[in-house]
């Protein structure tokens, strides 16, 4: 299973095994999501990854 790279509202960055409806475009990027970090809900989008 593909892993995504997300950050959080409050700006924690981790990674997710499932982020729902990935390519639902009308909804936008944004998903609400528990924070490993904050242990909230909180919307998250996925981060783009520099290549080196």
């Amino acid at each position: 299973m593909e892993r995504t790279v997300v950050r959080c509202a409050d700006g924690h960055v981790f990674s997710t095994a499932s982020f729902p409806m990935q390519r639902a475009d009308r909804l936008g990027p944004g998903r609400l999501m528990r924070c490993p970090r904050c242990a909230r809900l909180r919307s998250v989008v996925p981060v783009a990854l520099e290549k080196r």
